[in-house]
């Protein structure tokens, strides 16, 4: 896998040697551990996904990039627990929001597994993000919401780097790179994407 990402423009060695160690095989379901290094995104339940290597490589790589440096990060949507690994293995502390709960509690537990002991989790509509520990030095949004959600940005400290894909599911959706700056905000949209749509309220 690690040298895939290498041969598709992965350059990022603190990147790369994460996701060399990290085991991949346990954040999905056993019937998925064949498929799980292959080049391509899996069902995890409730019509979410585990992002394809290539995507997690390339939005960690593009967060680490940003003008400050990058210590403290809040990741949108939890999922199965393996981005925020990827960003705790790249010596990161990490704030992870998740809507559904039993997503989160799967994803403490495969944490705890592989070691990832500087994430931090909470249960909620991830629109908000995590107010009371902002400012972040990166924000990472693993589902796609139509526009780039104001507050979001708002928890960006000045030089900090929010990636975001944009659009509606079925539609063209951007992977978009927001920077905070002392002035404002510079937008860029980057790659051609394909997530789940980012959804607002909580489940069990």
């Amino acid at each position: 896998m690690v040298a895939r990402l290498r041969s598709q423009g992965v350059t990022n060695e603190v990147v790369l040697a994460a996701m060399g160690v990290l085991p991949r095989e346990i954040f999905v379901d056993e019937a998925l551990r064949m498929r799980v290094y292959d080049d391509c995104s899996l069902p995890i339940g409730q019509g979410q996904t585990l992002s394809q290597p290539f995507i997690v490589a390339r939005m960690t790589e593009l967060l680490l990039a940003a003008p400050r440096p990058v210590r403290r990060v809040l990741e949108i949507g939890t999922g199965s627990g393996y981005q925020s690994a990827v960003l705790a293995a790249c010596g990161l502390t990490v704030f992870t929001v998740e809507r559904i709960g039993s997503f989160l509690e799967r994803a403490r537990a495969r944490h705890a597994q592989c070691g990832a002991l500087r994430v931090r989790t909470l249960h909620q509509d991830g629109f908000g993000g995590w107010p009371s520990q902002a400012p972040f030095d990166g924000i990472l949004v693993t589902a796609a919401p139509e526009a780039v959600p104001d507050a979001l940005v708002a928890q960006l400290a000045v030089g900090g780097r929010l990636l975001v894909p944009v659009g509606a599911q079925g539609a063209e959706q951007r992977l978009c790179c927001v920077t905070r700056t002392a002035t404002g905000v510079t937008i860029e949209s980057l790659d051609q994407v394909s997530f789940v749509p980012l959804l607002p309220g909580e489940m069990r």
